[in-house]
């Protein structure tokens, strides 16, 4: 995916890149297009650990913090690494549009969209109860774009949290 940046804003660091150095305000939002994705908005985030391309993680817009999203019982807004985005590192995390998530079984293009009961940060179309993301809605079935990632349009998604 190459997004290039479509506002009037020095990008300091480009969409799918990480680095050591903080380039932007955390929390800062700005919107990219992609020639084969269409548009999207991306947070500036900093990393945490074991974060791949694709990961959902949760986060504090107010700390610019993040989290790998839990496989039960998360709640709060989610958002998806758009690289290795490790702890002591910051890079983007896209919010809206058609993002490559991390979803290693098979998807149903259509699906609602739960977290991965046996890992954190990944997506499956299996429904349990409270762990629904939503604002998101399976586009493509897993392999798409590549080997264990589902295209999933999302609008600032968020965790259901618990329902009973």
């Amino acid at each position: 995916m190459a997004y290039t940046v479509q506002e009037n804003s020095l990008l300091g660091q480009t969409i799918g890149d990480t680095l050591i150095i903080k380039k932007h305000s955390l929390g800062t939002i700005v919107r990219a297009k992609d020639p084969t994705y269409g548009a999207g908005e991306f947070i500036y985030l900093a990393g945490v650990a074991s974060t791949v391309v694709g990961s959902l993680v949760t986060y504090d817009e107010n700390l610019g913090t993040t989290a790998l999203a839990p496989a039960t019982g998360g709640k709060g807004p989610v958002a998806v690494a758009m690289s290795a985005n490790v702890a002591s590192q910051y890079g983007w995390y896209q919010i809206a549009g058609a993002a490559a998530v991390k979803a290693p079984n098979a998807m149903v293009a259509g699906a609602e969209v739960f977290m991965l009961a046996a890992t954190p940060g990944s997506v499956d179309d299996a429904a349990v109860a409270g762990e629904q993301v939503l604002n998101a809605v399976v586009s493509t079935t897993t392999g798409t774009p590549s080997a264990g990632l589902a295209i999933i349009q999302i609008n600032r998604p968020f965790l259901q949290g618990q329902i009973t």
